[in-house]
């Protein structure tokens, strides 16, 4: 892998279920976190992330880190990008793809929803969310 990294301040020990997300935030745990987080196999941790054009190598080092080598077992990273879709960094998808996983790119709210269903089947799953300031219904209109 071309890129390593520590882990930032962890926050949750282990992978759940995220309960909530709006207000610039996440509800998961019984406890709740301002900013936006990494999901991975090894627990929820704080990402400095907090628009599209932040998603860099650098702010990804944890993900990386924690991503098989290539060859290994294939998982699915999603990317919560916001409130609204937008294209991820060529030089982060090529170093995801190296590793063989599936890559999916999506609003926040489809992103953590995707999260929850393959956790709680199981599966081998990390995800990249960007808080945002309110989840949206299915027309893009902010929910009150």
């Amino acid at each position: 892998m071309a890129v390593a990294g520590s882990l930032e301040r962890e926050h949750f020990g282990q992978q759940v279920i995220i309960d909530a997300y709006g207000n610039g935030g996440f509800r998961f745990g019984g406890m709740s976190h301002r900013g936006s987080i990494l999901c991975l196999s090894k627990g929820i941790f704080a990402w400095t992330a907090k628009a599209p054009a932040e998603i860099t190598q650098p702010s990804l080092a944890s993900l990386f880190a924690a991503m098989p080598a290539p060859g290994g077992s294939p998982g699915v990273v999603l990317f919560g990008m916001g409130a609204d879709v937008a294209t991820l960094p060529a030089d982060v998808a090529g170093i995801l793809r190296e590793t063989g996983c599936i890559l999916e790119v999506l609003s926040t709210g489809s992103a953590l929803r995707t999260y929850n269903v393959l956790l709680a089947e199981n599966r081998l799953v990390a995800a990249a969310l960007i808080a945002v300031a309110s989840p949206r219904d299915r027309d893009g209109r902010p929910r009150r």
